[in-house]
């Protein structure tokens, strides 16, 4: 079951809004199908698997992190095909939430005969697939990544911020790109570094997330990179209402989705409902990489799931520019409160993972 959710990681941030689901078939002790979720989640883990293990598949146990399908859908169900192939045994590490799903999986492989154990590494397989659970609940699993200082600043006070941390953590935070579905950033940050928000891995760069930006006033101009390449790299903007017809239409004319949603109390777009609309357009696993106002934002609705701290050995001091903007807090009681998961250095970097516990 390890070695299939380890599969299944492989289609973090390339099957949304599909899980990502891993299978290994085994026969006489031998793994003779290996299978996870391939690009825009068809075809299945399972189905990938068993036309590796052909006939072998005959007798065999499969392993699959989460309950086969049961529902037709664009493809048969995985159920089906595990019945047909004449697998054995069924070993289920989480039951399906989805109400397609849940439960009948399971019960059409024990109609079949088939023996269905459930709850192998069950905790793991939730963990791997929170972006999919989330977005059954409404919104995407959200991760806010920063880049700072030792005293949680993200630039000088003129703005000059390249670069506080070293290549290994860009280069990370690359790969947390190429895992998410989306990655987000306000229109501040937009304008003040002009990011292209794409992987630039080798091998990885057709694994670009869309890019969503929170533009209010719909300040981003229209030659930003974000907008010239929004054909190529699917974008959409966050904005209120009141903005001018003309400059709205600029920015479907050049290929950028643009949805309005409330303003929240400082009239920036209320961020429940932007995280509402991402899971409607199918997001599970949405990066937040700045700036302060839309980190503050997040973090004060408590929408911040996950946050990855990179720090870099640097001290720049008050007058320096700060990665969370004002959340306005009177009493410490009222503020977030996250569980520390892991450390981890790179180079002289060190990334320390949170999660939300409050």
């Amino acid at each position: 079951m390890a070695a299939a959710l380890n599969l299944a990681r492989r289609g973090l941030g390339n099957v949304a809004p599909n899980p990502a689901v891993g299978c290994v078939i085994v026969a006489k002790g031998k793994v003779v199908g290996r299978g996870w979720t391939q690009a825009g989640g068809r075809p299945h883990a399972e189905t990938e698997a068993l036309a590796r293990a052909g006939a072998a598949a005959r007798g065999a146990t499969a392993y699959v992190s989460l309950e086969p399908c049961a529902h037709h859908g664009k493809t048969p169900p995985c159920a089906e095909a595990l019945v047909a192939a004449g697998i054995a045994r069924v070993v289920v590490a989480t039951i399906d939430p989805d109400p397609r799903v849940s439960g009948r999986g399971v019960a059409a492989l024990r109609a079949a005969g088939i023996t269905v154990d459930i709850g192998c590494l069950e905790c793991e397989a939730q963990i791997l697939n929170a972006g999919f659970l989330s977005r059954l609940d409404g919104r995407p699993l959200t991760t806010l990544k920063l880049a700072t200082s030792l005293d949680g600043r993200i630039a000088t006070h003129s703005g000059d911020s390249q670069w506080i941390t070293g290549e290994l953590a860009r280069a990370r935070a690359h790969l947390m790109r190429a895992e998410h579905d989306a990655v987000m950033i306000g229109v501040g940050t937009a304008v003040a570094d002009n990011p292209q928000l794409t992987c630039r891995l080798p091998g990885l760069e057709h694994r670009s997330p869309v890019r969503v930006v929170a533009d209010g006033r719909l300040r981003l101009p229209l030659t930003h990179y974000l907008v010239r390449t929004a054909r190529e790299v699917p974008t959409i903007l966050f904005t209120v209402a009141g903005n001018p017809a003309e400059r709205r239409a600029a920015f479907i004319g050049a290929g950028v989705e643009v949805i309005e949603v409330a303003s929240d109390p400082r009239g920036y777009p209320d961020p429940v409902t932007a995280m509402k609309k991402l899971a409607e357009h199918g997001i599970t696993r949405l990066l937040v990489e700045g700036g302060g106002q839309l980190a503050a934002s997040l973090i004060g609705a408590k929408l911040v799931d996950h946050l990855c701290w990179f720090r870099g050995p640097v001290v720049i001091g008050d007058d320096g520019r700060p990665a969370v903007a004002a959340l306005g807090l009177d009493r410490l009681r009222n503020a977030s409160t996250y569980a520390l998961e892991a450390v981890e250095r790179l180079g002289d970097d060190l990334l320390e993972t949170y999660r939300l516990s409050r």
